[in-house]
């Protein structure tokens, strides 16, 4: 009696056990979280990829709305400190150096916190990759309908070329992720959007991608040429115009070892099949080597696609049969060539200055031509040519690459470039402006900064450009690729981020150019900015055009200039002095004590060591 007790016991535990156990429901709902909006103090548009951590170290980003969907359990309904943070951003630092807020998680609540930007460069949106508005659609909030969360199956993608071809814009990527397995598609997956006038989105919106699928529904392939390793491709050009067909062409590369390209070569675009045709194949020596984004420049009313690169000395006619000609292709060059040596020789002037010249005989030096000729001796380091000098601190920028166009506001030529191994690796990008696409690439300010962040191959829109290019659009690769940061960021990393630009920021004035002019024409004299080509000129120094606090109003010529009141603050060897002088009823620069009956006007900026004068 005892054992059939017991056996029935057992038998009512078993099942007891068995059965689904009722727990407490955490699906969350709308209502259950918290809603947290991360805010531009200036603009008060939400920022994306600001972090916040609580004390126990649970991070949360921001999304493209700049919100974040908060729900921890047991850590609502609570106060919670969060550490703000974000790359190019701040929040203000309380009395023990912490920089965050403490915030009521309510559930169904909403919280804003307001961060001061210290970029130039306003941070708008991620372009590609799933979830751009994750935590906005998990909050209910409303987002435009196209901007679907997760399209073409593309998880993340390296670095964009772009072109306007009729009311569309055609896009390619380098290396794309996908959801399915790590390894997605290494030969460059494409789409295209509307433009802006055409019904598509505002570049303050956002991109409406039309990707080119395959028959799984995943970015498809583009460009796969024959040969090992992965295709990229580069220097994308627009041939034609209203009057003639268009047509697409671009640099392919063949990839092994990573970074090791073993080909170059030309390919056309079929926009009808959306894949790229092999038309042409550089040879293994071949002696200029197109790289960067295009544009458009006329010399002497002959076309010509210059290459931006690390600066834009590259160039080739734009015309089909020289784009496919080898031999067409030419360098802004100080070089010579040298035959009986691997690197070749140097040109200097008389009085040891750089003689730069278009060539075809000659390559524009890479990084480690350049590097080299510097071991040599053949230059030295602060002659070399992939340089910009910083305005604030007169310290060197070295240039990796970027994107050069005109710009309407500006009445220049606007570049947009990474450093190479500035306060980050890749991820600092620059500003600077000339005259012509030779330059002379003088100053630069940097308008964006990452904290050990890869942010690299930069590409301005000028489709993009509203009020007459006094605002522009940029886009860049954000990757911890080379960054030394071994922590990717979760949704962002190795996606495309887009920032917006205002030129007319005081700290933007960047100093142009004064020549003394030999004319026949009239008495020799003074310039300030853009030359006629033929033009004979010897370059002097470089003035502000514009007012900025610290200048006065200064008559050259012409030309008002603004000269500083007073010496640089940070480093008195920044500025140098500009003279009038009485008796000769001329001006001079630099330090001339001999001289008397002279009048000090103020303080100007001199030519920069890479700058050839």
């Amino acid at each position: 009696m005892a054992l059939r007790s017991n056996t029935w016991l057992i038998i009512v535990a078993l099942v007891y056990i068995c059965q689904p156990q009722e727990v407490q429901s955490h699906v969350k709902t709308l209502s259950q979280y918290f809603a947290i909006k991360v805010v531009d103090e200036e603009t008060s548009r939400g920022v994306p990829l600001i972090q916040l951590e609580t004390v126990n170290h649970r991070k949360y980003w921001t999304d493209s709305n700049g919100l974040v969907a908060f729900h921890e359990l047991g850590l609502m309904d609570q106060h919670v400190f969060f550490h703000v943070s974000g790359h190019g951003y701040e929040y203000l630092k309380d009395g023990f150096g912490y920089q965050g807020v403490k915030l009521h998680t309510t559930p169904g609540g909403e919280a804003e916190i307001e961060v001061r930007r210290l970029n130039l460069a306003e941070r708008l949106y991620r372009i590609t990759g799933q979830g751009i508005y994750n935590d906005s659609l998990k909050l209910g909030r409303s987002i435009t309908s196209s901007l679907e969360p997760f399209k073409a199956q593309v998880m993340g993608s390296d670095s964009v070329v772009s072109v306007v071809y009729n009311d569309h814009i055609y896009w390619f990527w380098g290396d794309t992720n996908c959801a399915r397995y790590p390894l997605g598609n290494f030969h460059v997956p494409g789409a295209r959007s509307k433009l802006p006038i055409a019904g598509g989105l505002l570049p303050e919106q956002g991109i409406d991608f039309e990707y080119f699928v395959d028959d799984d529904g995943f970015a498809k392939e583009t460009c796969k040429m024959p040969g090992e390793g992965p295709t990229w491709i580069d220097c994308l050009m627009l041939l034609g115009d209203d009057h003639e067909a268009k047509r697409i062409f671009a640099v392919y590369m063949k990839v092994q070892n990573w970074l090791d390209i073993y080909e170059r070569g030309i390919a056309e675009f079929d926009v009808e099949k959306k894949r790229f045709q092999r038309r042409m194949v550089f040879p293994k020596d071949q002696i200029v080597v197109p790289q960067g984004h295009p544009f458009l420049h006329q010399v002497n009313g002959k076309p010509y696609f210059y290459f931006a690169g690390a600066m834009p000395w590259v160039r080739v006619p734009a015309d089909v049969k020289a784009i496919l000609d080898t031999a067409s292709y030419e360098s802004y060059s100080f070089l010579l060539p040298s035959p009986s040596s691997k690197l070749p020789n140097v040109h200097r002037d008389a009085n040891g200055n750089l003689i730069f010249s278009w060539r075809k005989d000659v390559p524009w030096p890479n990084r480690e031509m350049i590097q080299q000729l510097i071991k040599d001796k053949a230059i030295t380091e602060k002659e070399a040519p992939n340089l910009l000098t910083d305005i604030e601190s007169g310290k060197l920028v070295v240039t990796h690459h970027g994107s050069v166009y005109w710009n309407a506001y500006r009445n220049q030529w606007i570049m947009i470039t990474t450093q190479s191994s500035g306060t980050s690796y890749l991820g600092e990008i620059w500003y600077s402006e000339a005259i012509r696409p030779e330059g002379p690439w003088a100053y630069g300010r940097k308008i964006i900064t990452h904290n050990q962040y890869s942010f690299y191959n930069p590409k301005h829109h000028p489709v993009f450009d509203q009020q007459n290019g006094k605002v522009i659009y940029l886009e860049g690769t954000y990757t911890k690729t080379f960054s030394g940061n071994d922590y990717p960021t979760p949704g962002y990393d190795y996606n495309q981020i887009m920032y917006r630009l205002d030129l007319s920021q005081q700290e933007l004035n960047l100093p142009q150019p004064v020549y003394r002019v030999n004319s026949t024409s009239k008495d020799n004299h003074w310039q300030v900015g853009a030359l006629v080509d033929d033009t004979k000129a010897k370059l002097l120094f470089f003035v502000l055009v514009r007012s900025h606090p610290g200048t006065r109003a200064v008559k050259l010529g012409d030309t008002t200039i603004h000269v500083n009141i007073s010496a640089s603050k940070n480093d008195e060897s920044l500025t140098i002095p500009l003279w009038k002088l009485e008796a000769k009823k001329g001006w001079q620069v630099g330090d001339i004590d001999s001289v008397q009956n002279k009048h000090l006007v103020g303080y100007v900026w001199p030519i920069p060591s890479h700058v050839a004068p």
